[in-house]
């Protein structure tokens, strides 16, 4: 089984500046403090690009995590996938595509995970993991959504 949702925020910004914060590393620390992650192996400041990993640590259910990403997809401005390689997930694709808006633009996310462990797995993320892992992606994109409206249009 999987988790799968979508996620839509409208933000009055540029595409590119939406596009280009959403790949940046500093950007999405600072975003998931709440959780205390970092950025510990690859790429670990400035903008991400194709193929480049990251490896994330941090602390959720009050349990450490560590988790390593790869951007198996580029294409700027429009759209980039980052997918586990190496974590606590069965399985987790998040697709990032951008859209432009009379207002700027519609940022969509569309995310697809599974956790591990067969049946326990499967309950744990129609219980918990779904509206967590939602939340998580909201408060990441209210995030993004006020740093490129603060930006300076050019």
């Amino acid at each position: 089984m999987a988790v799968d949702f979508e996620h839509i925020t409208e933000i009055s910004a540029p595409l590119e500046v939406v596009f280009d914060l959403s790949l940046d590393i500093d950007v999405h620390l600072a975003s998931m403090s709440e959780s205390r992650e970092r950025a510990v192996a690859g790429v670990m400041t400035g903008r991400i690009g194709l193929n480049d990993e990251v490896t994330w640590r941090a602390t959720h259910f009050g349990i450490p995590f560590t988790m390593t990403n790869r951007v198996t997809v580029l294409d700027r401005p429009r759209r980039f996938v980052d997918e586990q390689v190496r974590g606590p997930f069965r399985r987790f694709h998040h697709e990032h595509v951008f859209e432009p808006r009379d207002s700027g633009t519609a940022m969509i996310d569309r995310v697809s995970l599974g956790a591990p462990l067969g049946p326990l797995g499967w309950a744990a993320e129609r219980v918990a993991l779904a509206g967590y892992m939602c939340r998580l992606i909201e408060k990441r994109a209210s995030f993004l959504k006020v740093t490129a409206e603060r930006r300076p249009r050019t």
